[in-house]
């Protein structure tokens, strides 16, 4: 990781984002040198929640031992395959096996939507969780992840579709809540032109955050020419002035 970028970055966002909170990082295979493991958890447990200690600022170190959730597991890269009758599971259920969450009308639409899902190749490594601030020389970020309220995720998403034609510089799809911030996202940046994704709208990942906080992870590749257009972009402007004082407001709000 280039610190000079951290560090601009860090800077520019105090500038036009000011009191926001700053997005924590993920790497696959990262180092885990120094660092805590995130413990072993003790019964179901979403992984959401251990995300909060990172956004505070304690860098956390996952492995196939951290994650307390079957959907996370599969979703981190853990699992390859999904526990039995996980489709009844996302959509109406199993009388007398398992319940259901009804995210999905019926167990058909599960099927087909699973078909297209890409596992990611986690297993046997530690997976790093940072707040950029923490970044060293030595991180390799895969994607960086802001937990933020509408005025900041209003300024992200204008500037991760700054340079292109095609309106869809953000996407947003189904998806547990840890598949908005880390599958997704991780498979974006192994495309050409990645875009960002909004997530956290899953209703069992809800609990793990504020009433009114909303996600975006931006691939790092994709990130990194986002903080080169900020100092030419719209949030030099006039009309951006206006929503910083919003987040002013906001920030003033939420911390009282």
């Amino acid at each position: 990781m280039d610190t000079a970028l951290r560090d601009t970055f860090t800077q520019l966002w105090e500038r036009y984002f000011p009191g926001a909170e700053l997005p924590v990082t993920f790497e696959i295979g990262g180092s885990a040198e120094g660092l805590k493991r995130a413990p072993a958890p003790k019964g179901w447990r979403c992984f959401v929640c251990d995300l909060a200690k990172v956004r505070k600022g304690t860098s956390l170190v996952f492995d196939e031992n951290s994650i307390g959730c079957r959907g996370g597991r599969f979703y981190l890269g853990y699992d390859v395959e999904r526990f039995p009758d996980f489709r009844y599971f996302l959509s109406y259920g199993k009388p007398g096996v398992i319940e259901g969450e009804r995210y999905k009308r019926t167990p058909e639409i599960v099927d087909e939507l699973d078909r297209t899902n890409v596992r990611i190749p986690s297993t046997g490594k530690d997976i790093v969780f940072k707040r950029w601030d923490r970044l060293t020389d030595a991180d390799s970020p895969d994607a960086v992840v802001f937990f933020a309220r509408p005025e900041v995720l209003s300024g992200l998403f204008t500037l991760a579709n700054f340079d292109q034609t095609d309106p869809y510089g953000v996407i947003c799809p189904f998806g547990a809540g840890c598949s908005s911030i880390f599958h997704y996202p991780w498979l974006e940046q192994q495309k050409e032109n990645p875009k960002a994704v909004l997530g956290m709208f899953d209703p069992s990942a809800r609990p793990c955050v504020p009433p009114d906080i909303l996600t975006m992870a931006v691939p790092m590749k994709k990130f990194e020419t986002m903080i080169g257009f900020m100092e030419e972009s719209f949030l030099t402007t006039g009309s951006w002035e206006k929503v910083m004082k919003k987040i002013v407001r906001s920030n003033a709000l939420h911390s009282s």
